[in-house]
């Protein structure tokens, strides 16, 4: 039976979102991202780069888990201020990832509406968020009400890609 939560992340979480970072980086990217660079990330230093944030009583990130039972953290999303001056979106969605195995029951939906109503709680009623053009999972963005509006190169190990801004008012 299918308990969906999805509940702020706390300190507890952060192996299990520093797993999840890596394993959805690896289920999502493969063959955009060069595989040396998927090779190359750690569960164990993602774990510890969002322990750092957790226990950080200055952040602004809110940083969400989603689980399909209790106790089982199968996702996470985090979300803020928005990085780079976008006037027209406050607010940003960082990230959310969520492993293959869980996705298409509805908990990345359930997610990203709990972003947008914590967003919507700390002022910013416009928000967005960045997606790799190339990510096969960016009909999601759509499917919730995202639009395009945006895009620029980045640069993951060596390679240029292209992000795509999808923005919700």
């Amino acid at each position: 039976i299918l308990q969906m939560i999805v509940r702020k992340a706390t300190l507890s979480d952060a192996e299990a979102i520093g797993r999840i970072h890596v394993a959805s980086w690896r289920e999502t990217y493969t063959g955009i991202v060069p595989d040396e660079f998927l090779a190359a990330l750690s569960a164990e230093r993602r774990a510890e780069q969002w322990r750092a944030g957790l226990a950080n009583p200055e952040s602004r990130t809110i940083v969400l888990v989603g689980e399909i039972r209790p106790g089982d953290v199968v996702g996470f999303a985090a979300c803020g201020p928005e990085r780079e001056g976008l006037a027209a979106y406050p607010g940003e969605l960082y990230a959310i990832y969520l492993l293959k195995e869980a996705q298409g029951r509805g908990l990345g939906r359930a997610m990203l509406e709990t972003a947008a109503r914590h967003l919507a709680e700390a002022g910013h009623e416009a928000w967005m968020c960045w997606v790799l053009a190339d990510n096969p999972t960016r009909h999601f963005y759509e499917a919730m009400g995202g639009v395009a509006f945006q895009q620029k190169d980045i640069e993951i190990g060596g390679r240029t890609l292209v992000e795509v801004a999808y923005g919700w008012k």
